[in-house]
């Protein structure tokens, strides 16, 4: 990711088809050290291609791919809910209680006024 965002700097700085020594600088920059083969990969895959259209076709993919998760978590909960019935008053119980006992700590044991 590091290539790429790279070669869009680079892009954005005026360089129509940027060179490893050049992608290598604005790296170097940051204190990036780049390997070689990847930012030579990235260099080839990318040469003479338009960055807009790159974006362009990545968003389409990336709008076909699913994101869900939420819905299936959403059904889950209410089931989850129904067979803890009996739980959640337990829980409400514990939760007064630790109330309770965080009050008495109010006074840091130092018992002033007992």
């Amino acid at each position: 990711m590091r290539y790429v965002a790279a070669y869009m700097l680079a892009v954005l700085g005026g360089l129509e088809n940027p060179k490893n020594a050049d992608i290598e600088k604005i790296l170097s920059s940051v204190g990036i050290e780049a390997d070689k083969e990847r930012l030579t990969k990235v260099v080839t895959e990318l040469t003479g291609k338009s960055v807009d259209e790159l974006i362009a076709t990545g968003r389409e993919k990336l709008s076909s791919m699913p994101v869900g998760g939420g819905a299936a978590a959403a059904a889950a909960a209410p089931a989850a809910g129904a067979d803890a019935g009996g739980k959640k008053e337990e829980a409400k119980k514990e939760e007064k209680k630790k109330e309770e006992s965080e009050s008495e700590d109010d006074d840091m044991g130092f018992a002033l006024f007992d």
